[in-house]
């Protein structure tokens, strides 16, 4: 194997790290920049689904805590 000096390094780390960051890409940068879409892929794929009735355990639907209570 030859040893690796001087640019030829920077190159192979370049390459290396070039290489993690396109398979992190469609995973985590665009989804993360195209959220609107992924909502209605969602919306169009639940549709019709009564999740009350397939919560297991008898356990209430998740909510946001993080959002005001509404008064029912």
């Amino acid at each position: 194997m030859a040893n690796l000096s001087g640019w030829r390094y920077a190159r192979f780390l370049g390459g290396i790290a070039g290489l993690i960051g396109l398979a992190l890409y469609p995973i985590i940068v665009y989804p993360y920049f195209h959220v609107e879409e992924y909502k209605d892929i969602q919306k169009k794929t639940r549709e019709g689904i009564n999740q009350e009735a397939i919560q297991p355990g008898g356990m209430k639907v998740w909510t946001n805590p993080f959002e005001g209570k509404t008064k029912s």
